[in-house]
């Protein structure tokens, strides 16, 4: 039974792994841009902040059905569905500053910014425990954190070489 639950689990880990890597590749983009934007900068109009709400509910429907697996690899699928859904309301909080009322528009982007940072520092939790999981089923570091630039207390990756053990 238990070595066919580790099996299992390797297996997972390694989607999982791999889901992380195509999500950070779409999401990272997204969350670079609203974690800097200001009122002022004009960085982003209404139809590409529906483009990114695209690309983030696609995200998120990656997350609706999760095959059941150990806590670590339950814990590292839960904090990335997290980080992504915080960044889903940071979209949506854009979204709504670019096209609501302009007396709006400063806090409603101020709160966006303030939301992706937090996905991305949530991300990075959950990265790191993907890394450690990783690490334990023998794939060695693999690291998935978001490319976002500097800003917010996100965890990076510790140096070792992809692929490397413990």
């Amino acid at each position: 039974m238990r070595e066919a639950e580790a099996k299992r689990d390797s297996q997972q880990i390694v989607e999982l792994t791999a889901t992380a890597r195509r999500l950070r590749e779409e999401i990272s983009p997204v969350l670079t841009v609203l974690g800097t934007v200001t009122p002022s900068s004009g960085q982003a109009g209404p139809e590409e902040a529906r483009q990114w709400r695209q690309t983030m509910q696609r995200a998120t429907e990656l997350f609706a059905n999760p095959p059941s697996g150990t806590t670590a690899t339950n814990v590292a699928r839960g904090g990335l569905r997290s980080a992504v859904e915080q960044g889903s309301l940071a979209v949506d909080s854009y979204l709504l500053a670019v096209t609501g009322p302009s007396t709006q528009r400063a806090a409603l982007t101020e709160l966006a910014k303030r939301q992706a940072v937090q996905a991305v520092e949530a991300w990075s939790v959950a990265a790191t425990q993907l890394d450690q999981l990783n690490i334990d089923a023998g794939q060695g570091h693999q690291h998935v954190y978001l490319e976002t630039g500097p800003g917010g207390d996100a965890i990076t990756p510790d140096g070792a070489e992809e692929g490397s053990g413990g």
